[in-house]
């Protein structure tokens, strides 16, 4: 499981590499693409056969997974990635949160609220309005992809929902990769580096995840993924050199205290496999 975090998050960490060359629509397309290639070439999903009930949940799931990750490169082209990772989570901490009437859930609430109001542009954060508006739309879209996933588990069996919701993934995204014009300087060193930053951003754990959930508790795994902001953070220290200010690194910690405090209260706990 944290191999799985240290790999999405060194993947992201290779997208912002790609950023000047390519954009962030391009990087986006380049990673989704070549990824739906790769899972339809290991899962081999029986188009075919699918009744009309199961493209109607697969399609919107795969638009849901293709906005969020454009959204989400929208967002790190402007702010650093451990804020992106974090203002993100407020989308699966949403889901946990609705329909709870808990006292105790108010204060993961909190919590989250005012790492939130930390890194807003008028607490002086100095980070890009639009930035932070797109992590966040992104962190809407992953609690869409969250919910939408759940009916796309009850209509088709192991990996052909992710598969196949990857395509339509692949579709939403290419006419913004198109017409951001990035694909215009792709040269072989480029795919190579999109390659590998869809094995690093999805195929890879995604593997991880699944293996993870034959040893781990789905309320222990929950847990674990709480750790995405943190591990992002600090990957951008490493990888990016992004520097975060005491007062983010603060917000980083309360969202991430308010992911795992939600999981550890809940009643039930339902993992989101291969998001962001």
């Amino acid at each position: 499981m944290l191999l799985a975090i240290v790999s999405v998050q060194g993947g992201a960490a290779i997208a912002k590499g790609l950023f000047p060359v390519v954009g962030a629509a391009g990087t986006a397309g380049l990673r989704i693409g070549i990824s739906a290639l790769i899972l339809l070439v290991a899962v081999r999903p029986r188009l075919g056969q699918l009744r009309a009930a199961q493209w109607r949940a697969v399609a919107p799931y795969g638009v849901a997974l293709g906005c969020m990750n454009f959204l989400f490169y929208c967002a790190l082209a402007r702010i650093p990635l451990g804020l992106g990772v974090t203002l993100e989570f407020v989308g699966p901490l949403t889901v946990a949160m609705v329909g709870s009437r808990r006292r105790l859930d108010v204060l993961w609430v909190v919590l989250a609220g005012a790492g939130i109001v930390l890194l807003a542009p008028w607490s002086g954060s100095g980070l890009d309005p639009l930035g932070i508006l797109f992590a966040l739309l992104a962190g809407g879209a992953w609690a869409m992809y969250i919910v939408l996933g759940g009916r796309v588990a009850e209509v088709l069996p192991g990996t052909q929902g992710v598969a196949i919701g990857m395509v339509f993934a692949s579709l939403f995204i290419l006419p913004f990769s198109v017409a951001a014009g990035g694909y215009a300087a792709l040269t072989p060193h480029l795919l190579v580096a999109g390659t590998a930053l869809a094995v690093l951003s999805s195929a890879l754990p995604f593997t991880l995840e699944m293996n993870a959930l034959k040893q781990l508790s789905s309320r222990t795994f929950s847990i674990l993924m709480s750790l995405e902001p943190a591990a992002a953070a600090l990957c951008g220290l490493l990888f990016l050199h992004e520097r975060l200010t005491p007062p983010q690194w603060l917000a980083v910690v309360l969202v991430a205290a308010a992911s795992a405090g939600a999981t550890l209260t809940a009643r039930q706990v339902a993992p989101s496999v291969g998001g962001e």
